[in-house]
């Protein structure tokens, strides 16, 4: 995230009307919401996930429950069965 200062691209009006509310301090304007991005798509949390998924595949392949695998990973149960449910799909079991 980078700053950027107010008066260089919001109108004065609109500068004016913010001071009323807050000044000298740093503010976070969020992003419309149809402009989100969905949770998990920037490359370092996609790699991060990947590599998690496989070692919770890897580790149901060699005979780890699914509980303990939930409660290892801080998952619920359902979100282990479909992580390893996709993974199937990936490696073709």
């Amino acid at each position: 995230m980078s700053y950027k200062k107010a008066k260089h691209i919001l109108p004065l009006e609109l500068l004016k009307e913010i001071q009323k509310y807050v000044e000298g301090e740093s503010i976070y304007i969020p992003r419309r919401s149809d402009r989100k991005k969905p949770r998990g798509t920037s490359a370092a949390s996609l790699e991060y996930f990947q590599k998690r998924n496989a070692q919770i595949f890897s580790e149901y392949l060699t005979g780890e429950s699914q509980d303990l695998l939930s409660e290892k990973y801080f998952l619920s149960l359902k979100s282990i069965q479909r992580i390893i449910r996709q993974e199937k799909m990936i490696h073709n079991m």
